[in-house]
């Protein structure tokens, strides 16, 4: 019993001591990170993590329920689409075809109505509230500068750090997207409180416009941004010019850092399949929606466009792809979560899941990317047989 005691004092004694360092250190967003990933038997963000932090709700409107095929789910999957579906835990996958819901399954619990994490879904989101900012004159051009609405960034190269720059990834912030070391920046944004006084407290360590590099902190950061030429909660914006009237049928919610605090924007918007896919429908139509220009058609080209010559998979907050010879663009989210587009077949393939595969050798898009579109036209191709 004693040795019990002793050993109990020395526990709390220790712990105590870690939790102070951590505090010193300002690593206290650690406590928090323990506490939503491991003790829920998870070693990174996962997808329904949504219920583990403050949230801010994106209120939807009148509801337009999507048209159904009268072929609907009438096709098999194939077993190449099953084996990859069990083997990387998808939860839902939805095709649509000539804007009616064609096939869809879902698996683990979830159905056409069950919330799901975008993860980085929600950069395409961000993009299309820059789009809408711009076209309502609240910020110039994808030229305006950052530092017309932070002057925080002044410098060297912050001066020339434009919008623009943030939503084609070729900022110059630096910033370490390493999603799985406890103590890189993506980490302490996603779990740290004050999101604000993390971006304010970044440096541009190199010239922004010049290359693509794939950060988070760059969404971020423009959502900011945006929400200061707007002088609305990013939530809000998006649910008033984007939710509503593209007639999402569900609330969706974005997580917060704190309670009444910012949008984690580079992520965390719990949605479901169904939902989702009206972003893509809407590129698809040129940024038109019921007859009514929600995005301006230059600006959505200029989205699914390369901006440099040697990133061709990334235009301005869309990955991009001419796999089969065809445009593709597509939302894409850790873990693989995917809403890609054809526009060529009037096609979109919306995939949620709890991991995906890894890229091939000098390839830009992973694995699974390929096998969903190439399923989903062996599906449709043995429907055309039939």
């Amino acid at each position: 019993m004693r040795f019990l005691k002793k050993f109990l004092l020395w526990f709390v004694i220790v712990l105590a001591t870690i939790i102070l360092l951590l505090y010193i250190f300002n690593l206290d967003y650690l406590i928090r990170a323990v506490r939503i990933t491991y003790l829920n038997g998870e070693k990174t963000a996962f997808l329904e993590d949504y219920s583990e932090f403050p949230n801010r709700e994106i209120k939807k409107g009148a509801g337009q329920p999507w048209a159904i095929s009268k072929d609907y789910n009438k096709a098999k999957p194939t077993d190449v689409l099953e084996a990859t579906h069990k083997k990387f835990e998808t939860v839902a996958f939805l095709i649509i075809k000539n804007d009616s819901i064609w096939y869809e399954s879902y698996y683990d619990g979830y159905n056409k109505d069950s919330k799901s994490n975008s993860f980085s879904m929600a950069k395409s989101i961000v993009t299309a509230a820059l789009g809408k900012a711009i076209m309502q004159g609240k910020i110039k051009s994808l030229d305006q500068k950052v530092t017309d609405f932070f002057p925080e960034f002044a410098g060297k190269y912050g001066d020339k750090m434009t919008v623009g720059d943030l939503s084609s990834m070729s900022s110059g912030l630096d910033w370490d997207e390493s999603y799985y070391s406890p103590f890189s920046i993506t980490t302490k944004a996603y779990f740290d409180d004050n999101l604000t006084d993390l971006m304010l407290g970044l440096k541009v360590t190199g010239e922004p416009g010049k290359e693509f590099k794939y950060l988070s902190g760059n969404t971020q950061l423009l959502s900011m941004v945006i929400e200061k030429a707007t002088g609305e909660h990013l939530a809000d914006y998006v649910s008033e010019h984007f939710w509503k009237p593209l007639g999402a049928e569900h609330e969706a919610l974005w997580q917060i850092d704190r309670p009444d605090g910012i949008e984690k924007t580079y992520c965390c918007i719990a949605s479901n399949a169904r939902d989702f896919a009206r972003f893509g429908k809407l590129y698809k139509q040129h940024g038109k929606w019921n007859g009514q220009q929600i995005l301006d058609s230059a600006f959505v080209a200029k989205c699914v466009t390369p901006r440099f010559e040697d990133a061709p998979m990334y235009g301005y907050g869309w990955w991009l792809s001419d796999y089969k010879d065809k445009q593709i663009y597509y939302m894409q989210g850790h873990l693989g979560q995917y809403v890609i587009v054809i526009p060529k077949d009037d096609l979109i393939i919306v995939r949620l899941g709890r991991n995906r595969d890894e890229r091939a050798d000098g390839n830009f898009h992973r694995n699974d990317f390929y096998v969903y579109i190439d399923e989903t036209y062996e599906m449709l191709s043995h429907d055309r047989k039939n």
